[in-house]
């Protein structure tokens, strides 16, 4: 049972929660980012995030919501070829479940990995798709899903698709796994290094791991998203780094090599 059970299909949540959870979880980055008592916790200053960035938040909204309308577009789609009204699903085990969250996450892994760094070593690509998403020298939450639209066709939605249907979750578990998925994105992004917080805690690819990719001279390391850090590792592309005191206040997430 759960709490939406009897008011809105399974498909449906899985469609609209995802992006209305985005809004929540970025949008209290977005407000708490700026706050004196936070700025100890900040990977850059102020100052940096005007002056590097190349793009302005309302852009960054509109291209969010833009790359959301398509997203929702092709899960209604994906829903409807795979649901199948006159046969009850029944869930599977926890275990089941668990089980299909973690393959669901190294499909995801291996797919944005691949399609991601093809995207920076293609230099038309790069040029012309990826380099959008990189306007934000100094990420902040609300800019996760700040892409181009095809590249957010290709590394998200697709990446997203394909994950649903190699797992073999139903579409509730679905639900739990996309909400997550935008939680990792967006923790990923907000620009803060946080104690206690369980995503940069838990995971090695975190907020300061993917800070690192967008640096100039992290552009052609760490491009595995969102959860672990395993392909990078496995094919050379890891850049380590140490988090260290800002003398203006804050940490910076250091290079260990040039």
């Amino acid at each position: 049972m759960v709490p939406w059970e009897g008011y809105v299909s399974d498909e449906t949540m899985g469609t609209f929660a995802p992006i209305v959870l985005y809004w929540v979880y970025a949008g209290g980055y977005q407000l708490i980012l700026h706050r004196r008592p936070l700025e100890r916790y900040r990977l850059h200053t102020r100052a940096e995030e005007e002056e590097k960035n190349l793009v302005s938040l309302p852009a960054v909204v509109r291209g969010v919501l833009l790359q959301q309308l398509v997203q929702a577009i092709v899960a209604m789609i994906l829903f409807m070829v795979t649901s199948d009204s006159s046969v009850t699903v029944v869930q599977p085990s926890i275990a089941v479940q668990i089980f299909q969250f973690l393959i669901a996450m190294l499909v995801m892994d291996s797919w944005q990995y691949f399609v991601h760094r093809y995207m920076h070593q293609n230099k038309f690509l790069y040029r012309h798709i990826h380099s959008q998403h990189h306007r934000l020298i100094v990420p902040y939450a609300i800019g996760a899903l700040y892409n181009h639209p095809l590249e957010g066709l290709l590394l998200d939605t697709l990446g997203g698709a394909i994950s649903f249907l190699v797992s073999g979750m139903t579409p509730r578990t679905a639900v739990f796994f996309f909400c997550f998925a935008v939680l990792k994105t967006v923790d990923d992004h907000c620009g803060l290094w946080l104690p206690y917080n369980i995503f940069q805690n838990w995971f090695q690819n975190n907020t300061a791991y993917h800070d690192i990719h967008h640096q100039l001279q992290g552009t052609k390391y760490n491009y595995s998203q969102p959860f672990f850090s395993i392909w990078d590792r496995i094919l050379g592309t890891h850049m380590p780094y140490n988090l260290v005191n800002r003398k203006e206040g804050g940490f910076e997430a250091r290079p260990l090599r040039d």
